[in-house]
């Protein structure tokens, strides 16, 4: 009895848990792809800088482009459940054929450009539907705990993912790994296709419909502030996670498996950071936690332009580095999450998501390119100093507004009954 009483009150809930599992399994294959299809890029096809600036752009430019309008899409339909599971298994489908492709020896960048593009455009929907279906399965008291949990998860595939990828990349090469992931899809999609949660009834289409999230991001201020200092961090990030992997693997000598060790030790800090966020958040406060997450995460990033000398110095110093940036994002990603879930009504939830991943994930293939096209110009070295000094100033934006003396999540305007079959 003790032991199940230590197992929190949603994974007691089955419908719950069958939605946490399967995007549990889900993440571990994104992180999969996300070490093994730059690694093809590199190893395989010999992508410089300029090529692995334009593989991310092709994978984050959806966020730019669809969010918005799968949004509007989204909060017109009464089923979004069933548009996450056909996004899944277009994304298994798309990630099958550069296994095939590589089989056959016709495996191009052109190909990876594409691919990463449909499985882009297909997250894109799977994320916008999904915000609304993780409130209706989540009474707002825990909110906290549901994002805790399925931040837990996307540490626990931080810390699987890499090092699995970087082994199966080793073993099988990079293409073959690919296949895990797109098992991963399908296994998510049948766990989502054994929960039944009653969703919100569909938005009524009325004039304003499609811009009706961007006008609600715009005018309320703390969304505003949240987005300013998101935006800032995506594209400073993605500058630095576009040229990240060619540098430590050509200028620092880290092969494939030594990287996904360092980035499965990265995860064991968000997955610290996941476990402690309600502390933190009870403790301090929910705006405070933003702040403190926010510069939790940058700071760290600064280790990694400074990592020199001996390379096991360097190993500890990138170790150090992804160790204590992933508890800064971790606590900044649920105290986020949940600020957002308790703030926005559940009529207009997904177009404002989509209108706020529209203006926040929208930077990341411009922060993309720009990391791509300086690392050309000026080189490696100087553009991750430049990309992790800017990603610091982000917290700034915060600052002015009410979020650093919030210390309750707002009132939600609408409660959603939670749904879970115990």
């Amino acid at each position: 009895m003790a032991l199940v009483e230590r197992i929190p009150a949603l994974l007691r809930e089955r419908t719950f848990r069958r939605y946490w599992t399967g995007q549990t399994i889900s993440l571990v294959g994104d992180q999969i792809s996300l070490i093994a299809i730059p690694l093809a890029a590199v190893l395989i096809l010999g992508a410089d800088a300029a090529a692995m600036g334009w593989l991310k752009t092709a994978e984050l430019l959806p966020a730019l482009l669809l969010n918005l309008p799968l949004g509007a899409w989204a909060d017109r339909q009464a089923h979004r459940r069933r548009a996450m599971i056909a996004a899944d298994l277009g994304r298994a489908g798309l990630m099958l054929t550069l296994p095939v492709a590589y089989a056959l020896d016709v495996l191009t960048l052109g190909q990876l450009y594409v691919v990463a593009f449909g499985i882009g455009a297909l997250t894109v929907l799977f994320e916008v539907c999904n915000v609304t279906l993780l409130v209706a399965l989540v009474p707002t008291d825990r909110y906290v705990q549901a994002n805790s949990l399925v931040n837990g998860s996307r540490s626990t595939a931080w810390l699987a993912g890499p090092g699995i990828g970087g082994i199966l990349v080793q073993v099988l090469t990079a293409p073959l790994a690919l296949i895990a992931d797109a098992l991963t899809y399908v296994l998510s999609a049948g766990y989502l296709a054994r929960i039944k949660p009653v969703e919100p009834p569909p938005a009524p289409v009325v004039k304003g419909h499609f811009t009706e999230g961007l006008r609600w991001v715009l005018r309320e201020r703390s969304m505003r502030a949240l987005f300013a200092s998101s935006g800032t961090v995506q594209f400073f990030n993605y500058m630095f996670h576009t040229l990240f992997v060619l540098y430590v693997t050509t200028e620092l000598g880290i092969g494939a498996g030594l990287l996904g060790l360092i980035l499965a030790a990265g995860a064991v800090g968000g997955l610290i950071g996941a476990v402690c966020s309600g502390a933190v958040v009870r403790r301090i406060g929910i705006g405070a936690s933003l702040v403190v997450g926010f510069l939790g995460f940058t700071l760290p990033l600064l280790l990694i332009p400074l990592a020199s000398g001996p390379l096991p110095l360097v190993v500890a110093v990138l170790f150090a580095a992804e160790f204590l940036s992933c508890v800064g994002v971790m606590i900044v990603d649920i105290a986020a999450g949940s600020f957002q879930m308790a703030l926005i009504p559940d009529a207009v939830r997904a177009r404002v998501m989509g209108a706020y991943r529209t203006l926040n994930h929208g930077f990341r293939p411009l922060g993309a390119l720009a990391g791509g096209l300086l690392g050309t110009a000026i080189g490696l070295h100087p553009t991750l100093w430049i990309a992790t000094g800017g990603a610091v100033l982000a917290v700034l934006w915060l600052l002015p507004s009410p979020l650093p003396r919030m210390r309750e999540l707002p009132a939600r305007e609408e409660e959603s009954a939670p749904v879970g079959a115990a």
